[in-house]
């Protein structure tokens, strides 16, 4: 047999992955995803948008100065100022550094987007590239909306930037459009009537408008795809983007029919699912491929059994092939430093001596109010202790009361920009009421959209989590809080949103 082909995996949680409604994530955020995903081995992280914020632009500096093995990729207009500063943030990466350029070719955009002329189109295309070759040989180019493009005019294009010194050719389904079958029929015409084609990398990029961005992209890679652009737990825009797992392990997994390979370490995509969650609040569907809560939890009898018999009976993948362990009690309150340390590490997470300490003192209080402690509880206090947003407002303490006779009530007392601040307030119900007060104090516009509640693992004495989906001015955020008391948890979670909020309206977002 043939040695399998490696297939690159782009992965772009950092930029378009942000651009799912309520991701988006400050500089520390995306430093420690981009950690993760170093330890995933992907080959490119795309690090953001520089000329999109100033926020943007230090991400992806920090990304570039901070990450030695991937290739460090920034998106950008094909015009010279967007080229000259995704330059200016990727220059600290040198030549892992990649320009990542594009303008739309289809007829849709080139009329109502661009007003542009195809001639126009190719011109800036290929000045584009010309511009961005002049800093680095790395250099991608993307046909914006490709698979809505006419062929013959798809084809001119992707010669035109190879010629100018593109190194990789993203044809990306810009708006998920394509079936499977279409999408492979496109990369194989390029192949075939694209002269210089094997000179460049053809990468694809695909969104799940139809639930098909996995299967499209499979699809590409058989036609002669090098490249699979993708994010964790397929968060994105819209509908969200292909899946860095669901494409990485169905490589894995079906090698009798797809003869390539990825370089990735399939055993670190479940710390990656858990730590994007944490941070965005975004959480993973049960039912979700590969790394949700049900993925490989049989509840019929005869699989039960099967399985017991033997695992492949009813299992294509075993859970440790993702870093998934069966054993999941990991600590109690007798556990010391070492082991509580040790296990933050294998759940994906490095921290600083600050924030460890910060984080064994809230487990060792929590593990005073529970006998046994879970990964997800250990989740739960990073998400509640570490990984936080600046906080203008801050919880301090909290009193409710609530019953079948009584009108609900919460007086709660917080810091606000500083200042301690404190009211009580009645409510529909005990959570209601504690939002009000909050919203009081903040002086808060924003609208709830959605309030959702968890138990994190089982027990009477489970933590609660709590997620609160807020909007203002058209912008969305989720908000995350845990605690063995479900209200203080629910207190938590708005609080988190509303620091969310507050930072949020301090950055441009572009949404392409």
């Amino acid at each position: 047999m043939s040695k399998p082909k490696t297939i690159r995996i782009f992965d772009t949680t950092l930029r378009d992955g942000e651009q799912s409604p309520g991701a988006s994530m400050n500089i520390e955020e995306k430093v420690r995803i981009a950690h993760q995903l170093e330890k995933l081995n992907v080959d490119v992280i795309e690090a953001g948008f520089p000329i999109a914020s100033d926020g943007d632009f230090e991400a992806v500096k920090k990304v570039a100065q901070t990450i030695r093995g991937a290739q460090i990729a920034g998106l950008c207009r094909a015009n010279d100022k967007d080229i000259d500063r995704a330059w200016e943030a990727l220059q600290f990466a040198g030549e892992r550094g990649r320009i990542h350029t594009f303008i739309a070719t289809s007829d849709i955009h080139m009329k109502y987007k661009l007003k542009m002329s195809e001639e126009q189109v190719v011109e800036q295309a290929v000045k584009a590239v010309q511009r961005a070759a002049r800093y680095t040989p790395n250099v991608e180019f993307s046909a914006e909306d490709a698979v809505r493009t006419r062929l013959p005019f798809l084809a001119r294009v992707v010669e035109a930037v190879i010629a100018a010194g593109a190194t990789t050719v993203n044809i990306p389904d810009t708006v998920g459009y394509a079936l499977p079958w279409e999408f492979a029929e496109i990369i194989r015409y390029l192949k075939q009537n694209v002269p210089n084609i094997e000179q460049a990398t053809i990468s694809v990029h695909c969104h799940n408008d139809l639930g098909l961005a996995v299967a499209n992209s499979l699809a590409a890679v058989q036609a002669g795809a090098q490249q699979v652009e993708c994010t964790i737990n397929g968060i994105g825009e819209r509908a969200g983007n292909c899946s860095l797992e669901e494409v990485v392990m169905a490589l894995r997994t079906r090698h009798d029919i797809l003869p390539f390979t990825t370089g990735v370490v399939t055993e670190h995509i479940y710390a990656a699912s858990k730590l994007l969650s944490t941070i965005t609040g975004i959480v993973v569907q049960p039912n979700k491929a590969i790394v949700g809560a049900n993925a490989f939890a049989h509840e019929a009898g005869i699989h039960q059994h099967g399985v017991l018999m033997e695992k492949s009976t009813y299992e294509i993948m075993t859970p440790e092939s993702i870093g998934l362990t069966q054993n999941k009690l990991v600590l109690g309150k007798h556990s010391g430093r070492h082991a509580f340390i040790d296990r933050l590490q294998e759940l994906g997470y490095d921290l600083v001596k600050e924030d460890i300490e910060k984080a064994f003192v809230r487990f060792k209080s929590l593990a005073d109010q529970k006998k046994e402690i879970f990964d997800e509880d250990l989740d739960a206090i990073v998400a509640d202790e570490i990984i936080r947003v600046p906080e203008r407002y801050k919880l301090r303490q909290m009193s409710v009361s609530s019953g079948s006779f009584a009108a609900p009530s919460a007086t709660v007392e917080m810091d606000v920009d500083g200042k301690v601040k404190k009211t009580a307030t009645i409510g529909d119900g005990p959570v209601d009421a504690t939002f009000k007060a909050i919203k009081k104090m903040t002086k808060s516009q924003a609208r709830l959209l959605q309030f959702s509640v968890g138990a994190i693992t089982g027990g009477t004495d489970a933590q609660g989590e709590c997620t609160v989906r807020l909007e203002e001015n058209g912008r969305e955020v989720l908000g995350q809080g845990a605690h063995p008391d479900i209200i203080v948890a629910s207190a938590k979670a708005y609080i988190n949103a509303l620091n969310k909020m507050a930072s949020v309206v301090q950055r441009t977002n572009v949404n392409l």
